[in-house]
């Protein structure tokens, strides 16, 4: 089998030599099923994702992508897997915001480098969150906005449990933002993974969640979860009802959203790494994917692989402000 990074020419039937042309490249990888890290538990955004990607990949390259959850330690148990996977290709990372911009600032030691143990692919998605209640647990301390929730928890501090996908999420990390910007203080009760705490939450063990909104959003539509407010700046569209939590709050300046990308270990063949990202973008561009992600409130990205990494280091930065401005740490 010809090199795809090491050998660049082959010998024509003449005796020539003549670039290596696009079928004997493609032909070359990946050559058995590759596998899809999600470093959190089924039914979170991340999850949904990866299984949103893995089909038009396995299509495009005509072998399976399997999705592998690996949950834990606010998704680094996953992400370090991978980090030490062979640089072969075949072993990726569904990466987030916490994984790859929070988690550095958050945990005192990290058993992986977020830069350098990974090659960047593409952004698949970014999402704004949204804070959702139990409806119950709102009618009863009588929230029906996030006004109404700031002036229950300045009254009984403590007394409302909030949910998160992990320590170092976007989840979690948008719910200190909002606790440090508004004076309150709420109970933080970490799972491994969005999808667990839906479960609870739903169920009223928990009271509210600043969910991924393409998880939530089933929950919502369905009435089994009240919203809120977004976490973004602006109001998005699969939900244009509902305020963002600095207007609703009012709480000025609140801007915390999330994003979910592809990652490779560090050492894969650029070409592999370039050859995932296009037929991504290709996937994210079709009509069928872009239309079931913006319906859930996502937005479709597919930039290059330099694009991404500029944007993973512009985002580390910011995380890294709001993760001090918050005093959010994790031992």
């Amino acid at each position: 089998m010809i090199s795809l990074h090491r050998r660049q020419l082959v010998l024509a039937a003449g005796g020539g030599l003549l670039p290596l042309s696009a079928p004997f490249a493609q032909g070359a990888w990946p050559g058995k099923p590759v596998r899809i890290v999600v470093p959190f538990a089924p039914g979170g955004t991340t999850d949904i994702l990866a299984r949103a990607m893995a089909p038009e990949l396995g299509k495009a390259f005509g072998q399976t992508f399997i999705v592998d959850n690996k949950p834990g330690a606010g998704g680094n148990l996953g992400a370090d897997q991978v980090a030490k996977s062979p640089p072969d290709g075949l072993t990726l990372l569904m990466c987030t915001v916490g994984t790859h911009a929070i988690n550095q600032s958050l945990y005192p030691k990290l058993p992986f480098d977020p830069i350098k143990d990974f090659a960047p692919i593409t952004l698949v998605a970014g999402v704004p969150n949204v804070l959702v209640m139990n409806p119950a647990s709102a009618d009863a301390a009588g929230i029906k906005s996030v006004a109404d929730l700031i002036r229950y928890a300045r009254a009984n501090p403590g007394k409302l449990n909030m949910a998160s996908s992990g320590n170092g999420t976007s989840i979690h990390l948008s719910g200190e933002l909002f606790k440090s910007m508004t004076g309150t203080f709420m109970l933080h009760f970490p799972y491994r993974g969005s999808g667990p705490a839906m479960l609870d939450l739903i169920g009223g063990t928990m009271d509210l969640m600043f969910d991924n909104l393409p998880s939530a959003m089933p929950h919502i539509k369905a009435g089994k979860l009240r919203a809120l407010g977004v976490t973004t700046a602006q109001r998005s569209a699969a939900l244009p009802d509902v305020p963002t939590i600095a207007e609703a709050g009012p709480v000025k300046g609140f801007d915390a959203s999330s994003w979910f990308g592809l990652l490779a270990p560090a050492g894969t063949p650029p070409d592999i790494v370039n050859r995932i990202q296009q037929e991504c973008a290709k996937a994210l561009a079709s009509p069928a994917v872009k239309e079931r992600l913006l319906s859930q409130g996502a937005i479709p990205g597919g930039n290059t692989p330099a694009a991404f990494a500029a944007f993973i280091a512009s985002e580390t930065k910011k995380w890294a402000d709001v993760v001090k401005k918050s005093g959010a740490k994790v031992d």
